[in-house]
């Protein structure tokens, strides 16, 4: 062999990077390194600027999305096979990565004036890394990258909710979210290693392949993988009866950061159980999709019957409202994943599977937009009534007006009904994915949850704008605030103003088009 067939054969081995293509969570994750070393060296009067630079980096990383925008970039190929590559930047992958990234912008602006009681350093490169796992999870296309992306989105999160050193709830929190999620890691390690035994491979376009023609030894292997890998997800997205960690963690975590897990972290959730069901287990939909269809129906039930058991007197109670609202939205977003595994007509088989995931995308940026915004009124009414109970919201019309109109926009909206003719629009489209694939009595199911969901959104609307009631307070009264603190509460931060400010805009400019968020949202898979 010649020394130039040497070379050529060399660098046959070596895989080329497409650094445009993985931009946006390298980013992100650059930037998070960076802030980790400034934070050594930055004096205490000067962490502000660190804030400052985690939103720059995050914009920049959303920047970076729009050069990618014609979603035919790969990178990371086999080889000896070209076509198949561990990272995508298909249209999947871009829109998913819009939502995390703008979710984590939103989440640092509405962070950005309470750091002051955290480790500023510490909760900037914690949200930035764990930002930069979220963005890669979309885009990877084999099981090894799935699982990194996942628990580099997840491992910074556990820290982010038990921040608050010397809290009992907030270390509480953080205790409860970690096992729950390792033990969910742990399910779905077992599930990948079992496919891979069956398989040979972790590329999720090969198994999808491989898994057609399985030796019959190795059957039962391969279903008890895909099986357990489903359950591992289920943890991740909060589906029941896998959710019970989601009411106290929320409650534990700083604000934000609740806000950040019940937005970004539920898109990781759903997007890594896209990739293993419609695109590496198509095979296997008669097990995962009638298992995905009872989890939707059981996951919005048991979130909206716990919503409506809130008591308005009971602290934290809008937060808990809220989490049991985020509890039954996922039952809501598991529906159309559910139908991808059912034929037209109602028999089984994945065609038309990949345009109905499209209505899980769109519901989930529509439930992004509001869902921050109503996380960011609460980070606003919680400044002057740090409990943050449902009868703290009662007058606030006459109080804040625009913050109040905000608000019980995001709720009509999360309820489907005018003017949020944006969470209509998403529910209708979810609605019609189960009737097209023939599952009318999931679509019963979900009618009757929209019914009862109907009763605490609208309730905690109306109490917005009741008169507010004069209570005679004790200063030692806990959740009250002194008069100075008070006064300077009522400052809006900046730039919670402006989260507040920029999910209304985006909530009524997709109201007013709202077929373009399932035109934006129309992603293809294969």
């Amino acid at each position: 062999m010649t020394v130039a067939a040497e070379n050529a054969g060399a660098a046959g081995l070596v895989q080329s990077i497409d650094w445009l293509a993985i931009a946006p969570p390298t980013l992100a994750a650059v930037v998070a390194l960076i802030i980790l070393v400034a934070d050594l060296f930055v004096p205490e009067h000067r962490k502000p600027l660190l804030g400052g630079l985690a939103i720059a980096g995050l914009a920049a990383a959303l920047a970076t999305l729009l050069p990618l925008r014609s979603g035919d970039r790969a990178t990371f190929c086999l080889t000896t096979s070209p076509d198949v590559c561990s990272y995508t930047a298909d249209h999947f992958a871009l829109v998913i990565q819009l939502l995390v990234l703008g979710g984590a912008l939103l989440t640092a602006l509405l962070s950005y004036h309470d750091t002051r009681r955290l480790p500023a350093g510490e909760f900037w490169f914690l949200l930035l890394a764990s930002a930069a796992g979220a963005a890669l999870l979309p885009a990877a296309r084999d099981l090894a990258t799935l699982v990194v992306a996942l628990e580099v989105a997840s491992l910074p999160a556990f820290a982010l909710v038990g921040l608050r050193r010397g809290d009992r709830l907030s270390s509480e929190a953080a205790l409860k979210f970690f096992l729950s999620s390792v033990t969910a890691t742990a399910v779905m390690l077992l599930g990948v290693s079992f496919v891979y035994a069956a398989t040979g491979t972790l590329h999720l376009t090969e198994i999808a392949t491989r898994l057609d023609d399985v030796p019959g030894q190795l059957g039962t292997l391969a279903e008890a993988g895909v099986a357990l890998t489903l359950v591992g997800f289920a943890f991740k997205t909060a589906a029941a009866p896998f959710h019970f960690w989601v009411p106290d963690t929320y409650v534990g975590a700083p604000l934000p950061i609740a806000a950040y897990l019940s937005v970004v972290g539920k898109a990781v959730g759903f997007s890594g159980l896209i990739l293993v069901t419609v695109v590496a287990f198509p095979s296997y939909h008669a097990v995962w999709g009638p298992a995905l269809a009872v989890l939707a129906a059981l996951t919005m039930t048991l979130g909206n019957v716990a919503a409506l058991r809130q008591s308005a007197t009971r602290a934290w109670s809008a937060v808990r409202l809220l989490a049991w609202s985020s509890v039954a939205q996922a039952g809501y977003l598991l529906v159309p994943i559910a139908a991808a595994a059912y034929g037209g007509d109602g028999g089984s088989g994945t065609d038309g599977g990949a345009d109905r995931i499209g209505s899980t995308v769109a519901y989930a940026l529509m439930y992004a937009v509001v869902n921050l915004g109503a996380f960011a009124v609460a980070a606003l009414v919680a400044r002057t009534k740090p409990l943050n109970r449902l009868s703290d919201y009662q007058g606030l019309y006459a109080h804040r007006p625009l913050a109040a109109l905000a608000m019980g926009f995001f709720l009509l909206c999360l309820a489907g009904l005018p003017p949020g003719i944006i969470g209509l629009f998403a529910k209708v489209t979810v609605f019609s994915t189960a009737v097209d694939a023939g599952l009318g009595w999931l679509a019963v199911v979900m009618a009757l949850n929209v019914v009862v969901a109907l009763y605490y959104y609208l309730q905690w609307t109306a109490v917005l704008f009741r008169s507010p009631e004069e209570r005679a307070e004790s200063a030692d009264t806990p959740g009250t605030v002194t008069a100075d603190a008070e006064s300077a509460a009522l400052t809006p931060a900046p730039a919670l103003t402006v989260a507040i400010a920029l999910t209304a805009v985006a909530g009524v400019a997709l109201s007013g088009a709202p077929q373009l968020v399932l035109r934006f949202a129309g992603v293809s898979l294969f």
